[in-house]
C-alpha cells in the first residue's frame, strides 16, 4: 500500500477548481494592475503644464454657455411680461458676453507690473463707489447695492471683490518676507477690508459682506495668520451678523425662515419653498430646457439670485451636479496655478479669486436648497447680470494669464506653436507641389 505524500495532500489537485482558482488570482492581479495604470494615467495628465491652463478655460466656457442657456430659459417669462420680448434678458447677457471677453483676452495680456501698479488706484476707487452707493444708491430688496451712472445701473460690490482681492494679494506680495509678523499680518489688509465691509454693511447688504470676510480669512489662511487670529474674526463676524440681522424685519424674517421655508410659506419663506419645489420637480434627469413651471411668476428672482432652482428643474440632478462639478474643476486648476506660481503675488491673487468664486457658488447653492438663508448672491458666471458677468471674466482672464506665464506652461505653449507652423508649412509645400504636377 502507499502511502501519501503530505504535501500533495495538501497541494489542490489539478481540477477545474485548481484552474478556476489561477485564473481568478490572475483576473484579479490584472484588473488591480489594470486600476493602477488608469490611476496612474490620470496622475500623469494631470500633471501634464497645459492642464491647469485647459481646465480653467474649458470649466469657465462650459460655466459660461451653460448660464447663457439658462437665462435664456429663466427669464423668458418675465422678459415677455415686463417687455414684450422674451429675449430681453438673454440679449443684455450676450451684450455684457461680447464685452466682458474681450476684456479677459486684454486682462490676460496684462504685464503683472501692470496689474500691481493698479491695484491701490482700484481699491481706492471701490471705497468710494461704496461709499456713494450707501448715500446715492437705490435699494433693490431691502439693500441699497445699486449706483446709478446715467442710464446705467451698477453694483459697485462686485467691483469691489476683485479690487480687493488684488489689492490685498499686492501688499502680501510686497511684505512676502515679513509675514512671519502678526503685525505685517493684519495691517494693513484686515483694516482695508473691514473699511470696505462696512462700506457695505451702511447700505444694509448682508450677502456681499459675507463674501468680504470670506475672502479677508480666505487670504489670511494663505498667508499663514495665527488660528487666534480666525476665532477673534469668527466672533466679531457672528456679533455683526446677529445685530444686522435684528435691525432688519424683513432680514429677521428670512434668517428665521429659511430652516423650514413651508412655515411662512405665503410670506418669508416664498421664495425658498418655490426654489425647494423646482428641485425636487426636477428628478434625475429634469423637465428639460425651458420646461420649468416655477419660473411661471411663482419663483422671484429666478434667472438671478434662484436661477440655480429652474436648472435644478429643468436639467434635474444630473444638471447641478454637472454645475457644481465644473466650479470643483475651475477650484483645481485655480489651486494649481497657485500651487506652481513662483511670484507671490500670483499665488495670493489666483487662491483669491478661487475663494470668491467657490464661496460664492456655495452661498447660492445653499440658499437654493434652504441650508442657508437668502440673502442675495447671485451665481458667478450663469446668473443674469453685467455687474458680476464683468468683474468675473476679468478676473478668469487674469488667472489665465497668471497659468500662460508660467515657465512650464509658456514652453509647452510654445511648442504646441511651432509644431502648428511647422505643420502648416508641411501642408503648404504640399500643396504647392500638387500644383505644380
Amino acid at each position: 500500500m502507499t502511502t501519501a505524500n503530505p504535501d500533495e495532500l495538501a497541494r489542490p489537485s489539478l481540477g477545474e477548481g485548481a484552474d478556476h482558482g489561477d485564473g481568478a488570482d490572475r483576473t484579479g492581479f490584472t484588473g488591480r494592475v489594470a486600476r493602477l495604470t488608469w490611476l496612474g494615467t490620470v496622475r500623469e495628465a494631470l500633471d501634464r503644464p497645459l492642464t491647469a491652463y485647459y481646465l480653467l478655460l474649458g470649466s469657465s466656457a462650459l460655466l459660461l454657455t451653460i448660464g447663457l442657456i439658462m437665462v435664456l430659459s429663466a427669464s423668458s417669462v418675465w422678459s415677455y411680461t415686463t417687455y414684450g420680448n422674451s429675449y430681453a434678458m438673454v440679449e443684455r447677457q450676450l451684450i455684457w458676453v461680447a464685452i466682458g471677453i474681450p476684456c479677459a483676452v486684454i486682462a490676460s495680456r496684462l504685464p503683472l507690473r501692470w496689474v500691481r501698479r493698479f491695484t491701490w488706484p482700484a481699491y481706492l476707487v471701490s471705497c468710494v463707489l461704496l461709499l456713494a452707493t450707501a448715500f446715492l444708491g437705490h435699494e433693490v430688496n431691502g439693500n441699497k447695492n445699486w449706483l446709478g451712472v446715467g442710464a446705467l445701473s451698477i453694483q459697485p460690490s462686485e467691483i469691489a471683490k476683485l479690487s480687493l482681492i488684488l489689492w490685498a494679494a499686492h501688499v502680501y506680495a510686497h511684505k512676502e518676507r515679513r509675514l512671519e509678523s502678526l503685525h505685517h499680518v493684519i495691517m494693513p489688509v484686515v483694516p482695508g477690508m473691514l473699511a470696505a465691509t462696512g462700506l457695505v454693511l451702511l447700505g444694509r447688504d448682508l450677502g456681499t459682506a459675507l463674501v468680504f470676510f470670506a475672502l479677508m480669512l480666505g487670504l489670511l489662511w494663505v498667508v499663514g495668520a495665527p488660528g487666534k487670529l480666525f476665532g477673534l474674526s469668527a466672533s466679531v463676524i457672528g456679533v455683526g451678523v446677529l445685530f444686522f440681522i435684528g435691525t432688519s424685519p424683513e432680514r429677521l424674517k428670512r434668517i428665521t425662515n429659511f430652516v423650514d421655508p413651508f412655515k411662512d410659506f405665503h410670506g418669508a419663506g416664498w421664495q425658498s419653498g418655490h426654489g425647494l419645489y423646482a428641485l425636487s420637480s426636477g428628478g434625475l434627469f429634469g423637465q428639460g430646457i425651458g420646461a420649468s413651471q416655477q419660473k411661471w411668476g411663482d419663483l422671484p428672482e429666478a434667472h438671478t439670485d434662484f436661477i440655480f432652482a429652474v436648472l435644478g428643474e429643468e436639467l434635474g440632478l444630473v444638471g447641478t451636479l454637472l454645475v457644481i462639478g465644473l466650479f470643483a474643476v475651475l477650484a483645481y486648476a485655480c489651486l494649481k496655478i497657485a500651487r506652481d506660481a513662483r511670484d507671490p503675488f500670483v499665488r495670493y491673487a489666483t487662491w483669491g479669486v478661487m475663494v470668491w468664486l467657490v464661496g460664492q457658488m456655495m452661498i447660492n447653492v445653499g440658499m437654493v436648497l434652504a441650508l442657508l438663508p437668502v440673502i442675495g448672491i447671485p451665481l458667478p458666471l450663469v446668473s443674469y447680470g453685467g455687474s458680476s458677468l464683468m468683474p468675473t471674466l476679468v478676473a478668469l482672464g487674469l488667472v489665465v494669464g497668471f497659468a500662460r506665464r508660467e515657465p512650464s506652461t509658456a514652453a509647452a505653449l510654445a511648442e504646441r506653436k511651432a509644431r502648428r507652423a511647422a505643420a502648416a508649412r508641411t501642408r503648404s509645400a504640399r500643396t504647392r507641389r500638387g500644383s505644380a504636377r
